[in-house]
């Protein structure tokens, strides 16, 4: 009998709950679209937005780490809309951003500066 294994997570990054300032601009116009992650990691993060915005968009992020002086500022794209019309999402329309061109050390100081905050709950993801 063949050896079965569980299908492979393609999650690489661990996520993180926190309510989080951030500016979140379309690099087209320089609008802003966001200023409130709910979640973060070395990959990425969701933020909550009142704007229509179509998946694959670019943006440009900007936040300041919790807890610590350091900033960053990376260029996203939109990876998926959360449009806030189902029951489960009481939370409103959410952005999952995708960060581009991010540094090894800039991912080993961002997941310092993330490692000890709780995990997201279900309600925000």
């Amino acid at each position: 009998m063949p050896f079965l294994l569980a299908p492979r997570t393609r999650r690489c990054a661990t996520r993180r709950h926190v309510l989080l300032p951030c500016h979140v601009v379309r690099e087209r116009g320089f609008r802003l679209v966001s200023n409130l992650a709910c979640d973060v990691s070395t990959d990425g993060m969701l933020v909550f937005t009142g704007e229509r915005i179509l998946t694959g968009e670019a943006l440009l992020v900007s936040f300041r780490a919790p807890r610590s002086e350091l900033r960053f500022d990376f260029q996203a794209t939109v990876a998926r809309v959360v449009h806030g019309r189902r029951p489960a999402d009481r939370w409103g329309r959410r952005l999952g951003l995708s960060f581009h061109a991010i540094g090894e050390a800039q991912r080993a100081s961002l997941y310092d500066s993330i490692r000890w905050l709780p995990a997201p709950t279900r309600a925000y993801a």
